[in-house]
């Protein structure tokens, strides 16, 4: 069995198929964004492994189905009581792996991990089946695990996420094939020890690695799946939305944002310009972060002041330093990728009035940048930039900033502050998208839907509404009176 030591952790670099790992003819390189050093070297799966994993998760369908929430909620509590005994050793292989605060993935993000399993055993043990009775008969709609579902997820916050979505699966009764991002695979190597330490049964929860055009294509076109979870691209998502459809398979998927951040002058302005230099958190690398601050016109000049004082507190660093605020970006690619969208906008007459260039201190490392864009139609206001770059733009009224803030083909979140309760209820009404957090932001209730408009996804995860998304729903009608 072929694993690698990452800090210390001992990280199997195989696939966990059918609760065996299993390896491949070929691998990859996993790079650590802290330095650029070679973490290891993971199996590169293709379509033998997506054939392998999915007739695994087939196979054990049945069985694990059968055992009812009840007896699915003992696994998931065990493995949660797992995760929060490891959380220190999985929360150092993510750091390496993907670069984010050290003290941020053990406060909070893998833990949020933990909190998953529990949180969607206990939901899936307490359904309550709907019944009435109508036209002589007594009704009830029934939850039927689905099949086999294959979860495909990002390279930001990659454990975290792959619990978030493997745990309503597994909770409903599917089985699953996760594929992690290649640039961030290792957490998913531990969970799948960890899920073979809680005593699950084989082929219940499969690990595939590899390069998303070769194993995921091949998993996503798998007839044998019967649920596809994707956290990622808009454009991956148009590529997996037409194999799940020749398959007539449902598909949900989280896929970015260009999150307004609405600054009213009734608001309290520091609290505004604190949350909205906290943005540049994770080195931009959030999807539900406030890109573009849209700032009411009286206070948009002592808003920037206070802005750039909070910014200045920044530090850009390791990320297992206790002082850094500002980690590295996830990979050479990535870095290349935020650089030109900043070059293209200084070319396009958008005005850059901070930041704008690679770090001094060298590495993966952007400096935080704010643009105040030519018009509102720059690519830079327009698309998911990723990274460490906000917009800035001003508005004259509540009318014109809801307009704003609704402006682009993305509605994954939105953030308002007003000190106006009546504001509140409008303006947050009013904005497009999948989430709005008034006077906060980044608050997350488990049992509340989670997903976007536009083309910030389709479908909904969090609470029942990801437990009926892996579920197939039965109306069960018995003619009253006829059965004794």
């Amino acid at each position: 069995m072929s694993r690698a030591r990452v800090g210390g952790a001992d990280v199997s670099t195989e696939h966990f198929i059918g609760g065996e790992h299993v390896g491949s003819g070929a691998v990859f390189t996993d790079l650590s964004p802290i330095d650029g050093s070679v973490l290891a070297e993971v199996a590169r799966g293709g379509e033998r492994e997506a054939d392998l994993a999915v007739a695994a998760a087939a196979a054990a369908f049945p069985s694990w189905a059968a055992l009812g929430p009840a007896g699915r909620a003992a696994h998931l509590h065990r493995l949660a009581d797992l995760i929060d005994a490891n959380l220190d050793r999985l929360a150092e292989v993510e750091c390496l792996d993907m670069a984010m605060l050290l003290r941020s993935l053990k406060a909070r993000v893998i833990a949020r991990g933990a909190r998953n399993f529990r949180a969607y055993a206990d939901l899936a043990a307490a359904y309550e089946e709907r019944a009435w009775s109508s036209n002589g008969t007594a009704n009830r709609v029934l939850r039927m695990p689905s099949g086999p579902a294959v979860v495909i997820t990002p390279w930001n916050a990659p454990f975290m996420l792959s619990t978030w979505k493997t745990a309503p699966a597994l909770a409903a009764g599917c089985t699953v094939v996760l594929k992690p991002a290649e640039w961030s695979p290792l957490s998913c190597s531990l969970l799948a020890d960890l899920v073979q330490e809680a005593g699950f049964p084989p082929g219940v929860f499969n690990v595939v690695q590899g390069i998303g055009e070769e194993v995921g294509a091949a998993l996503v076109a798998h007839p044998g799946v019967r649920r596809i979870s994707f956290t990622g691209s808009p454009e991956t998502a148009r590529h997996i939305g037409v194999a799940a459809a020749r398959n007539i398979v449902p598909f949900t998927g989280e896929l970015g944002g260009k999150g307004p951040l609405l600054v009213f002058a009734d608001c309290d302005l520091e609290a505004a310009a604190r949350k909205a230099a906290g943005q540049y958190d994770d080195a931009g690398q959030v999807c539900l972060a406030g890109t573009r601050l849209l700032v009411e016109e009286p206070v948009a000049e002592p808003f920037l002041e206070l802005f750039h004082r909070f910014t200045d507190e920044h530090v850009l660093g390791d990320p297992r330093d206790d002082r850094t605020t500002v980690s590295p970006l996830i990979h050479p690619e990535h870095l290349s990728r935020v650089e030109c969208f900043v070059e293209r906008a200084r070319a396009n007459g958008d005005e850059v009035v901070r930041g704008g260039r690679r770090a001094a201190i060298g590495g993966l490392f952007y400096e935080p940048t704010l643009v105040v864009p030519r018009s509102n139609e720059s690519e830079i206001v327009q698309r998911e930039v990723f990274g460490p770059v906000l917009t800035f733009q001003t508005f004259a009224g509540e009318e014109e900033g809801v307009a704003l803030a609704n402006s682009t083909p993305y509605g994954l979140s939105g953030i308002v502050y007003t000190g106006s309760r009546e504001r509140a209820e409008r303006v947050g009404r009013a904005v497009r998208a999948g989430t709005v957090w008034v006077n906060t932001f980044l608050v997350r209730d488990l049992t509340a839907p989670f997903g976007g408009v536009g083309i910030s996804g389709i479908g909904r995860e969090g609470g029942d509404y990801a437990l009926d998304f892996y579920s197939d729903l039965k109306t069960l009608q018995i003619l009253e009176g006829s059965c004794r």
